[in-house]
């Protein structure tokens, strides 16, 4: 990643080069970017219940008219009211999104899910990586598109890899579907995560003299960052965690470990990007691990407080992407530079939008079937209903694909070519309309498929333990439960257990040892501080 650039350089106004922050065409920019924002939640509320249009799509078009007003004033100069660089969105926009999609998390569903959520998320992402990457370099060729490099169509296939799942998770109910809910919300952050790791560690090689080695240095450098990056998000996680659980910050001022509630995770963002690692799997597991520990260990109008603020700084902050991207779209520069005619353009388009619906479908369809087939049960299988809307979740593109893009083509190179600039405006092609079209029928599309009016499965409707968790509470107590023939269940070995049920035991031993071992030293659930006046915690003493 780039270095960070100067705030003042971040949000200096398209052509002007004043030498003061607070100048006039500054304060105009952020007031029109600000009253955008405000139109956007306006005209959201207004919209809750349409069945076509949703927040998305919403500030899409805001950001596309207010691009277009701006063209015309400026004469068709420039769409841009504010010019940055990928760094604001890595650095400030991106971390409170992710930070908040790991800590609203419902882990029981998370985790429960956590085997297929992994297989979509990453060897999912993996495929589709191959049949885009493989696909443009098959295809550009044929079109015309010559000056491409093994780099960029890599980088291509790791760019178009990454989903945007907000428009089908404003539509579904994690109370209703939570098992859809949660592996397509799980998916979609494991799968960007993926994305992004695979293109930082394409960018990482050298692919001059391309060998055998290198498929293997391409796998090892993205199992590094994987793990690495998890692991330092967990590490964050339990230090901030066991900070607060034994300085308890409440006993004297609220506001304290509020703020360090807010400053952890972007730290261990930090952290990940100073030690060249990915920020965003580091700060999505940080997350998951202070919403299990240390939101309980504050005090409990910070837990409130806590919740609501993160949630508002994730909302803005995709608020603003969108909008941004919708002006984005009528930059005129990019189109100029381009020079390659209408027809190659919307080839080029095409082409990747094909790539990016036929890779979907090759890991999404083919992975549930084999899902299927090692299921016993036939209420744990991914019936063909829930395999479309997981496929249709994962078609639309939004700002991490935009900002990939930029980073790849317009910042990376020291000259750039016609087909760097083809590259940007057919990824913003297919951005725009993968939101707009796709994301406007993804509402009545799910109702019609998911039957929303029907009463829903059992297996998909109430968050209830499942035969196999009280076999296991029994099994492990020794009990014995009579069958027809009044013969005792034999105790099976933990191994047979993890074989058999491998996601159920897992969680039944992690309980164990969380509670024996986590919680005593970290907190959470149910920890009360020995300090007068410190939060009762009696809602969380039943776990």
């Amino acid at each position: 990643m780039a270095a960070t650039e100067p705030i003042r350089q971040i949000l200096t106004p398209t052509g002007e080069d004043s030498l003061s922050f607070l100048s006039t065409y500054t304060i105009i920019a952020l007031t029109v970017f600000f009253a955008l924002l405000c139109a956007c939640i306006i005209i959201g509320h207004l919209l809750e219940g349409n069945r076509w249009a949703n927040e998305s799509i919403t500030a899409l078009l805001l950001g596309l008219c207010a691009g277009g007003v701006v063209l015309l004033v400026s004469k068709s100069r420039s769409s841009h009211l504010l010019v940055f660089s990928e760094d604001l969105f890595f650095l400030y926009l991106l971390p409170p999104i992710i930070f908040n999609a790991g800590f609203q998390v419902k882990k029981k569903q998370f985790f429960k899910n956590f085997t297929t959520i992994l297989l979509f998320g990453v060897f999912g992402t993996i495929i589709s990586f191959c049949i885009i990457s493989s696909g443009a370099f098959l295809l550009f060729k044929r079109i015309g598109i010559s000056r491409l490099n093994v780099k960029d169509y890599l980088a291509v296939g790791a760019i178009l890899s990454a989903t945007d799942s907000v428009c089908t998770l404003q539509v579904l109910n994690q109370d209703e579907t939570p098992f859809l809910y949660s592996t397509v919300f799980g998916e979609g952050v494991v799968n960007d995560a993926t994305s992004i790791v695979l293109f930082y560690s394409v960018q990482s090689l050298d692919f001059s003299n391309i060998d055998a080695g290198t498929a293997l240095k391409l796998l090892w450098t993205f199992l590094y960052l994987f793990f690495t990056s998890t692991a330092l998000g967990i590490v964050v996680g339990l230090m901030s965690a066991y900070i607060i659980k034994t300085l308890y910050f409440g006993r004297h001022s609220t506001d304290r470990e509020v703020a360090l509630m807010m400053i952890m995770p972007y730290l261990s963002y930090m952290l990940a990007e100073l030690l060249n690692l990915s920020g965003i799997l580091t700060v999505f597991f940080c997350g998951i691990v202070m919403s299990h520990y240390t939101w309980h260990n504050i005090t409990e109008s910070s837990r409130i407080t806590t919740m609501h603020a993160f949630a508002t700084i994730s909302f803005i902050a995709e608020t603003f992407i969108f909008v941004y991207v919708g002006m984005d779209v009528l930059d005129i520069d990019k189109w100029r530079s381009s020079s390659t005619s209408a027809g190659t353009s919307i080839a080029v388009s095409s082409t990747l939008l094909a790539l990016v619906l036929i890779g979907r479908a090759a890991f999404v369809f083919s992975i549930s079937n084999i899902k299927n087939l090692v299921e016993r049960r036939e209420s744990t299988k991914i019936e063909f209903r829930k395999q479309f809307i997981i496929w249709w979740a994962g078609l639309m593109r939004g700002a991490v694909t935009i900002a990939l893009t930029y980073s790849q083509f317009a910042d990376s190179k020291e000259t750039s070519t016609k087909d760097d600039a083809l590259m940007i405006t057919s990824t913003i092609i297919v951005v725009l309309f993968s939101t707009v079209v796709f994301g406007s029928i993804t509402k009545p599309l799910i109702e019609a498929v998911l039957l929303r009016h029907s009463k829903p499965s059992t297996s998909d409707a109430a968050d209830v333990p499942s035969l196999e968790d009280l076999q296991l509470l029994l099994i492990e107590n020794g009990d014995s439960s009579e069958q027809g023939n009044n013969q005792p269940v034999p105790k099976r070995s933990s191994l047979r257990l993890l074989i058999s049920h491998p996601t159920t035991t897992v969680h039944y031993y992690w309980r164990k040892f969380d509670d024996k071992f986590m919680r005593p030293v970290f907190g959470g659930r149910g920890f009360v501080p020995f300090v007068p006046g410190s939060p009762s915690g009696a809602a969380d003493e039943t776990s």
